[in-house]
């Protein structure tokens, strides 16, 4: 046997690479007995298929799906190949807190082409691949994006009778349109002020297909480009155009600038003026 594991904490979850040889793992009653935690793990496989055992049945996999498993019961994880995984261990409380659903006979998976399974699969797949590219976000948005897809993936909302964003979506829009120049701003702060929880104003947002982070960043970029066309503006810094628009670090602010927009803040900014 061989293997190499690479854990990295992100809050109150661990992203955990594993790359080893073909292998199954058995999860037996006097283990749990013996567990204090007993945490979900979300799994994802990069390359090969697998499988999983639990209460009888059988769960196929195929690379890039995800499948969360409960540590609280036995089960058996089986690679008849080489093993290249991301290993999520999410804390009891943390999944209570996305899912309404705790308890699960079988384990639940998301589908690598179906849903919001797309996005949760790739999120999984990239970090599996360079689980130290989750040191270069931010450790509360990462751990929100993480389950906001996966509450998304595994609980999706039934078709509304009603349009989502109501008079909740007004709230956080106002809430959003306040405080998108405040560096670091979180979804926890936007559903606070908003007057809902974090799992609502996820879930809201993937109804319509989009994540809090996204919004936050189109706002902002929205924001930057029409301060970038008032002439009145002109003789502010590109720097200091990217603070007023919640970006703390200058070089950030252009490559996402760019890659709405397709030109540099100085570059667009000189386009209109011409």
């Amino acid at each position: 046997f061989a293997g190499r594991l690479t854990s990295i904490p992100v809050e109150t979850i661990a992203l955990n690479q594993v790359i080893a040889s073909t292998q199954d793992v058995y999860r037996t009653p006097s283990a749990i007995a013996h567990g204090r935690q007993l945490p979900f793990y979300l799994i994802t496989q990069t390359h090969n298929a697998w499988y999983v055992r639990q209460n009888g049945s059988i769960t196929q996999l195929r690379a890039g799906d995800a499948v969360l498993v409960d540590s609280a019961q036995p089960y058996e994880l089986h690679f008849p190949e080489s093993v290249g995984c991301l290993s999520i261990q999410l804390p009891r409380p943390w999944v209570g807190q996305w899912l309404t659903q705790l308890d699960s006979p079988s384990p639940r998976v998301a589908l690598k082409d179906q849903g919001w399974g797309k996005s949760l699969s790739a999120l999984c797949t990239q970090l599996g691949e360079a689980p130290d590219l989750a040191l270069a976000y931010p450790a509360a948005l990462l751990s929100d994006q993480l389950g906001a897809m996966l509450a998304s993936a595994l609980e999706p909302l039934l078709q509304p009778r009603r349009p989502v964003f109501d008079d909740a979506a007004t709230r956080v829009q106002d809430v959003m349109h306040a405080s998108f120049n405040y560096p670091g701003l979180t979804a926890q702060q936007v559903a606070d002020q908003a007057g809902l929880s974090v799992r609502s104003l996820h879930r809201r947002f993937a109804a319509q297909g989009k994540t809090f982070g996204n919004a936050l960043r189109q706002h902002r970029l929205d924001h930057a480009a029409s301060l970038l066309r008032q002439p009145r503006l002109a003789g502010l810094s590109i720097a200091e155009i990217g603070r007023r628009c919640g970006f703390s670090d200058p070089s950030h602010f252009v490559r996402e600038f760019h890659l709405q927009w397709g030109a540099t803040p100085g570059r667009y900014k000189a386009q209109r003026a011409s």
